[in-house]
């Protein structure tokens, strides 16, 4: 946010569930995020999201762009719409914050890096990576303290997502790597899904892939079913191993010196519990004494995705002003892609080496 505290402005295109993140962020902070309107094409849901949100809906992006001067715009609509809309914007001189994935496959990401090459200004809202337990367990990876970083196993979250958590684990950037995968599938007691909670037993089949990702002198490896995003039964996992160290989900092990080894935890530190009476929001991760992440948006009520999304929003204001990446187009495009080539491996039983693209240059 700028020294003048004045809100981030930005117009959204789209109003499915994900949308939903942008103006919950926005009502929780509305001293600092402002949403200038949202396209979407039905009637019906843009007298709803009015109604709800007191958001103004705009039937396309001209008419959003003309009534309103956000300073980018949010792109939240299925992949295959997405590079058509993006280019829009690009030809209309405005940033876009793209959803994950930004296209469907290898060649709309080719299209759109064309874009980006021709002086768009396209980031991806990737918030994985931001969410608070995540963005301390990177940090310590990076720090130095686990020595040099060899292998990294994330259970995390999906596809792109979970690959752009190993390459941050792993610090890899568009090195190739040679992929194998399978599928099993296995019966699992259906947990909450978005409209809440189960309303009887029943069992669906969860398809848990897993993949090795061998990138020479280190080792990724992803294990995700969809599933695992409600199950109250299938816990996130984390591993993250070098030479001096490693980070077990939420324990931390490493040597000070080669005779003394050092243990702590990640440690949530949050308000409203038992006889605490300042709220309900997180303050922080705690690794011994050290605050590993400490939450910019307290004491608003965020859960730590939309934590993660509203990251997001600060540092595209701070790109578009110059400052660095928040998630390039060129990163979520290699992550998309070796999510497809994981896929490819599980499903054809071959084993893939992943070729360089024309955005990792």
């Amino acid at each position: 946010m700028s020294d003048n505290g004045d809100r981030i402005r930005f117009g959204i295109m789209g109003s499915g569930w994900r949308s939903e993140f942008f103006l919950r962020i926005a009502r929780a902070l509305p001293d600092r995020f402002e949403v200038t309107g949202l396209v979407t094409r039905n009637p019906e849901t843009a007298r709803a999201i009015e109604t709800e949100w007191n958001v103004r809906a705009f039937p396309d992006i001209d008419a959003l762009l003309d009534a309103s001067t956000p300073e980018f715009v949010v792109v939240s609509v299925p992949r295959d719409a997405a590079p058509a809309i993006i280019a829009q914007l690009a030809e209309r001189r405005m940033p876009v914050l793209t959803e994950t994935p930004p296209a469907p496959d290898v060649a709309a990401l080719e299209w759109l890096h064309e874009l980006v090459l021709g002086g768009a200004i396209i980031q991806v809202a990737e918030q994985y990576h931001l969410s608070p337990l995540l963005r301390a367990q990177l940090g310590v990876a990076a720090s130095g303290r686990l020595g040099t970083v060899s292998s990294a196993l994330v259970a995390q979250c999906h596809d792109y997502h979970g690959v752009s958590v190993l390459r941050r684990a792993l610090g890899i950037g568009f090195e190739d790597a040679v992929i194998t995968a399978s599928l099993f599938e296995s019966p699992l007691v259906q947990g909450p899904d978005r409209d809440g909670d189960p309303r009887e037993e029943s069992h669906v089949t969860a398809r848990q892939l897993s993949a090795r990702l061998d990138f020479g002198d280190r080792l990724g490896v992803y294990d995700f079913a969809d599933e695992q995003y409600f199950s109250w039964i299938r816990a996130n996992r984390i591993l993250i191993r070098g030479d001096r160290g490693e980070i077990n989900n939420l324990d931390l092990a490493y040597l000070d010196d080669f005779r003394t080894p050092v243990f702590s935890e990640f440690r949530r530190v949050a308000t409203g519990e038992g006889g605490n009476l300042e709220g309900m929001f997180l303050r922080g991760i705690l690794v011994g004494s050290s605050w590993e992440y400490v939450n910019e948006f307290a004491p608003a009520r965020l859960n730590d995705d939309e934590i993660a999304i509203a990251s997001c929003l600060v540092r595209m204001r701070d790109h578009i002003a110059g400052g660095p990446a928040l998630y390039s187009l060129a990163e979520a495009s290699q992550d998309h892609y070796l999510g497809i080539l994981m896929h490819r491996a599980a499903e054809t039983g071959d084993t893939i080496r992943s070729a360089r693209q024309a955005w990792a240059d």
